[in-house]
């Protein structure tokens, strides 16, 4: 079966994520508090690349299950890393956990033992900063994702694939990205093909489309395209999303249209859920 590499120091796996820094990003997206997309999705990459830190941590130290790239588009398409990984592309979690470009302190609600919440501080380490301006370059964007899975695959042509996970509100502005997305998935490792997984960040509210199995409910041909790109959930991550309380069937998609604050979280978690760590 595909999508069962172990996962090892040895035998790494990476996460590529593109990050729409468009100046429609600095709209306010749904939610019970008004939050800009850029800062929503800045925030949620922050604290899921804490959780994977935690995650491989170890007596000696944070292991290199994977490494990690954050991509931006708008004005420009790079590297959306600041402080000491500022240009860097695919770091080692290692050096990701060693090098935030700093730490905030956050106020976190926590119980308080009596039923009720109390707010603490808590410390939040800060890799991207959220960055808004220009269009959304998402065909340079793809091809640049493109460049660097096909080095990874010339590394490590026997490991757990590549996953690409984009995240946008809006149609891109250099194309349809349809080729270049498929020039994603096309690409393979011996444990199956590279994974892309794509978000549409709302600011309309109503009800997100998550982890759709067909493009019968999506409401226009950007979203079915959106969808069309994407990659079929491989069968551990439906596990996980079915858990989660999701519809999921055998040509679940990794795809959610009109994603609120809450639909992001889900997101990054079920699309970063790979196979076991050894």
């Amino acid at each position: 079966m595909p999508y069962m590499a172990e996962i090892s120091r040895t035998n790494p796996t990476c996460f590529i994520f593109l990050v729409d820094q468009s100046t429609s990003m600095g709209d306010q997206i749904g939610g019970e508090i008004p939050q800009k997309k850029a800062d929503v999705v800045a925030d949620a990459i922050n604290r899921l690349l804490t959780e994977l830190a935690v995650k491989c941590a170890k007596e000696e130290g944070v292991r290199d299950y994977f490494h990690v790239s954050v991509i931006g588009y708008g004005a420009t398409v790079g590297s959306a890393f600041s402080g000491a990984l500022a240009g860097r592309d695919l770091v080692p979690l290692s050096e990701v956990a060693d090098n935030p470009a700093r730490v905030d302190e956050r106020l976190k609600k926590v119980p308080d033992g009596a039923g009720g919440l109390v707010e603490t501080s808590v410390s939040f380490p800060v890799w991207m900063d959220p960055v808004i301006g220009g269009g959304t370059p998402m065909n340079r964007a793809l091809h640049y994702a493109e460049t660097l899975v096909r080095g990874w695959i010339t590394q490590h042509p026997g490991g757990f694939p590549p996953i690409v996970i984009n995240l946008t509100d809006g149609e891109s502005t250099d194309g349809v990205p349809t080729e270049a997305a498929t020039a994603i998935t096309s690409q393979a490792t011996a444990d199956g093909a590279v994974l892309l997984f794509n978000l549409h960040v709302s600011a309309t509210g109503g009800s997100p489309v998550t982890f759709p199995s067909s493009d019968a409910g999506l409401p226009d041909a950007y979203a079915q395209t959106l969808f069309s790109m994407s990659s079929v959930l491989p069968s551990h991550m439906r596990s996980y999303a079915a858990a989660q309380g999701h519809q999921i069937g055998d040509t679940t998609r990794g795809f959610v249209y009109n994603a609120d604050i809450t639909s992001v979280v889900q997101f990054l978690d079920i699309g970063t859920r790979a196979t076991e760590l050894r």
